[in-house]
């Protein structure tokens, strides 16, 4: 454990650094941004929490006494109608959610081939390019119903893309370097999701509820495990969901910037 007290730690950079158990007093944390970080048994007392954005999963988060996660899930759910449909129970709700996937991603891959292709390999605010997004969605595929699901060890192609906090792994690729076509990403990307939806339309109460078969290659999710094929079909459901509408909100700014 190590002590710093009435250090100047401005500006620091802590990446791949373990902090939990960490107490921070008397601290200032005004302008620190966090990515990608763990924070689940963090308690606050005596904090000023003014103009913050958090985004992320809210669960089992109390403020003044007030546990958020409820009223945050039902005000997104005002907002957004479809989002209720992104938590199906049954074979025919993950159709129906994948129908409504479907349409809305139309939508947005329309909005963007309205922009320079250029702008379409550009971070908003450090995010992922709209490209790298859609990237990110093919690994996602790969990950949890290619490899998790269909039993394929190794999925990948050379276009896929993990998350920038994932750490490298054999056999994964990772290449943020290359700049591929929106045509050549959305082509693999049609192919990934004919795949969601052919083991969409083969899916039974009985397989909805079985589990995967472990796989002892290398690779994410992690082997040598057994995953519930609910579990799996509800994080695609989800990331599909959370990087359209990261990506309808780095889209406005483009095209706000550059009319």
């Amino acid at each position: 454990m190590a002590d710093f007290i009435g250090d100047e730690l401005r500006g620091s950079r802590f990446e791949r650094v373990d902090l939990s158990g960490a107490e921070f007093r008397a601290s200032d944390l005004s302008g620190a941004r966090f990515r990608g970080v763990g924070m689940s048994g963090v308690v606050m007392r005596g904090v000023e929490l003014v103009n913050v954005d958090i985004h992320g999963e809210i669960t089992n988060v109390t403020i003044n006494g007030v546990d958020i996660g409820p009223l945050i899930n039902a005000e997104l759910d005002r907002r957004h109608p479809g989002r209720v449909k992104m938590r199906p129970t049954t074979p025919a709700g993950f159709r129906d959610a994948w129908d409504i996937v479907e349409r809305l991603w139309e939508g947005t891959v329309q909005r963007a081939h309205r922009l320079d292709p250029a702008l379409l390999h550009e971070s908003v605010d450090g995010e992922w390019s709209f490209v790298e997004t859609l990237r990110h969605l093919v690994f996602a595929t790969d990950a949890w119903v290619r490899r998790a699901v269909l039993g394929d060890p190794a999925p990948w192609d050379p276009l896929d893309l993990p998350w920038d906090e994932m750490p490298d792994t054999p056999g994964i690729p990772r290449d943020r370097k290359v700049r591929p076509s929106l045509d050549t990403v959305l082509e693999l990307r049609r192919d990934r999701m004919s795949t969601v939806r052919e083991v969409l339309d083969g899916l039974t109460d009985e397989s909805l509820d079985g589990h995967t078969q472990p796989i002892e290659v290398p690779g994410w999710p992690p082997p040598s495990r057994s995953y519930p094929v609910r579990e799996c079909l509800l994080c695609i459901l989800n990331e599909e969901w959370e990087h359209r509408l990261y990506a309808e909100r780095d889209l406005a700014a483009l095209e706000a910037r550059n009319p």
